[in-house]
């Protein structure tokens, strides 16, 4: 008997977790698998926040909350929106959800119709495409090459559009490559979509604070102000502050569209959880020299994995501006073969190669609509950080 709607027929599990699952299991077995696959911080969460919740419970704040949020965390966003970005949003165009995906599906639930595409670009966040397919929309990628750090080109998006295209996803910095759109970029963008009206704009910004070589972050809206009444700004706790577990992502944006999100919310989960919330309270307005150091350590170990790769031959790295991903391409390697002859022809073999011979756990790169890649986490500490990739090295060197 199968339980399964033919909608799900498209959707893959996520292609981090089940590599991370792989590497747990070798480690059961006795391996020093180094598991870069997950993109996870490293670091415990504040301990600030860590109390804010205890004392939350203490307090009885344990009770359904509201569908869209507390109001104590709205006002928190809200001001967050305000001292960050520069954007003024009120209470009814705020929704707080258990993790900035939540904020996806409901986003996408609540908008598309079955012939409604959505664009992306590619490489992109592998959920995506999933959420969007398991709703039943049309999900359109828009390859963008490492030549332009991996970021949308205006006359690209331009011949993506068609009548039926409902939202562009915008990633930035992105997940996998660490793309990092600047003033110009965004606003080359926009120019396209004000002749598109009927495209929104998801605006992910979950790494917004992880943003290297001294760049400022720039949110879509606040470059682009003219397409606010169409623009979701996607965002959370769980990158910035080390709080993955806590499950808070939020959504700012239109009252209408965040209205009809809330209401597909009340049906799915009822809203987050109100000890969470009274968590994520505490992390965007208490002190913030955490991220900042976090943010730090993650430069750190980006350029690590930079020097490192360029030492490599056969892998090539487009240097990440933000996020703790490096999105390396390993076409280069292509055709050569292993110690016991088996022939490298794409990335699913290549990650398969150094799963086995370094014992260092990445993802295949077509899981996030490119070929010829894989995605590592530089979330880990510096010195598994190095170990990686001095294991990297030598089962490299093993190929002929």
């Amino acid at each position: 008997m199968s339980f399964a709607m033919n909608r799900l027929g498209n959707v893959q599990s996520s292609a981090s977790a089940g590599i991370s699952l792989k590497a747990k299991a070798m480690r059961v077995e006795g391996k020093s698998v180094i598991d870069l696959g997950l993109g996870e911080p490293d670091f415990d969460t504040p301990v600030h926040v860590i109390e804010a919740a205890y004392e939350a419970a203490k307090a009885g704040q344990t009770r359904y909350p509201p569908t869209s949020g507390t109001v104590a965390l709205k006002k928190a966003i809200i001001e967050k929106f305000k001292r960050e970005n520069a954007l003024d949003f009120k209470a009814d165009e705020i929704i707080v959800s258990n993790g900035a995906k939540q904020v996806l599906f409901t986003a996408m639930m609540a908008t598309l119709e079955s012939h409604h595409e959505v664009l992306a670009c590619a490489p992109n966040f592998d959920s995506y495409r999933n959420i969007v397919s398991v709703i039943g929309g049309q999900f359109k990628t828009i390859q963008c090459s490492a030549e332009y750090g991996f970021c949308l080109q205006p006359e690209d998006l331009e011949a993506a559009i068609t009548e039926n295209t409902r939202w562009l996803m915008l990633n930035s910095p992105s997940n996998p490559a660490g793309a990092t759109y600047d003033v110009a970029g965004l606003k080359a963008l926009a120019a396209v979509l004000q002749k598109h009206p009927q495209v929104l704009i998801l605006s992910d910004e979950i790494y917004e604070h992880i943003i290297f070589d001294g760049l400022s972050y720039p949110s879509f809206v606040a470059v682009c102000p003219e397409l606010a009444d169409r623009v979701l700004t996607v965002n959370g706790v769980s990158k910035a502050y080390a709080m993955t577990g806590w499950r808070i992502g939020y959504g700012a944006g239109p009252k209408e569209l965040i209205s009809a999100m809330v209401t597909v919310q009340s049906q799915v989960s009822s809203g987050a959880c109100s000890i969470a919330q009274a968590a994520a309270v505490a992390a965007l307005t208490g002190p913030q020299d955490c991220v900042a150091d976090m943010r730090e350590a993650y430069e750190r170990r980006r350029n690590l994995v930079v020097e490192a790769i360029a030492a490599i031959d056969g892998l090539e790295l487009c240097t990440p501006k933000g996020a703790f991903y490096a999105y390396i391409d390993c076409s280069g390697l292509f055709a050569k073969k292993t110690a016991d002859g088996q022939e490298i022809q794409n990335d699913v073999d290549f990650v398969e190669f150094i799963l086995n011979e370094a014992e260092v756990a990445a993802v295949p790169g077509h899981a996030y609509g490119m070929q010829g890649y894989f995605r590592i986490s530089t979330a880990s500490a510096d010195e598994v950080i190095v170990e990686a990739m001095e294991r990297l090295a030598r089962a490299v060197a093993t190929l002929s």
